[in-house]
């Protein structure tokens, strides 16, 4: 009998001045830009220097993230605070209400991004397969990965579940003080409305996405500006919405 990897599933509470704010299961790795990542895609911060500090504990049963917010934004947040509890692969976790769920969660203008030839989005998609680590141990985990068309993959994370990969994603990059979106967030999973979301919230004009969107997602990424790329694989992909930053 041949050994293989698998990959680890831990509860992570993230934890704002004391109070939980979610638990998700995640992979135990990357988890000061999970923490981050979070906390800007859900709009807790608006930015990294609104949290004044950040730690990463292990604790009986998983492991916490402790942050600690400058004032204002503390208060803000101790005001809609309540537990929230997904579990792997969940969407949108904890909303409000029901008008919340569908609302568009955009924090910051898109990037400029001229026209991308399609040879060039099947090229990034086969960077980011070649770059998956854990994926190619384990082929149980989602990846999540920016690219520019003059730089190539310029950062990838990954996560058994791909909301946690694409919060990872926008935490990292926020830490690398990477300030250039003029490029695209490259998925390997299916593109639901959160995803969308997630990456409006970034502020990258283009998502290209190994599976099919919702229609829901369709529907988010044309209210939100950005080009919705999707089914890419080999031979091809499907564009959904805003066709202008994709070239022939």
């Amino acid at each position: 009998m041949a050994d293989r990897s698998i990959p680890e599933e831990t509860a992570v509470a993230l934890v704002y001045d004391g109070s939980t704010e979610a638990v998700m299961m995640a992979t135990p790795a990357d988890l000061e830009d999970f923490a981050i990542g979070f906390s800007l895609t859900e709009g807790i911060i608006h930015d990294p220097a609104d949290l004044r500090g950040l730690e990463i504990l292990p604790v009986a049963d998983g492991i916490e993230a402790r942050m600690w917010l400058v004032p204002d934004r503390g208060r803000e947040v101790s005001a809609r605070r309540r537990a929230r509890t997904g579990p792997t692969g969940c969407g949108l976790c904890g909303v409000e209400s029901l008008a919340e769920a569908g609302r568009l969660r955009q924090t910051r203008p898109l990037s400029d991004l001229a026209p991308v030839q399609g040879a060039a989005l099947l090229q990034a998609m086969a960077e980011l397969d070649a770059a998956q680590r854990l994926g190619a141990q384990t082929r149980a985990v989602h990846a999540a990965g920016f690219w520019r068309p003059a730089d190539g993959l310029v950062a990838l994370r990954e996560d058994v579940g791909r909301h946690n990969a694409l919060d990872k994603l926008v935490g990292g990059m926020a830490r690398a003080g990477e300030v250039d979106l003029s490029g695209a967030v490259l998925l390997t999973s299916r593109v639901s409305v959160e995803m969308v979301q997630k990456t409006a919230s970034l502020g990258a004009p283009l998502l290209v996405a190994m599976s099919a969107p919702t229609a829901l997602a369709v529907r988010t990424a044309e209210a939100a500006g950005i080009t919705l790329v999707a089914v890419a694989r080999r031979d091809g992909f499907e564009v959904f919405t805003h066709p202008h930053r994709v070239g022939i």
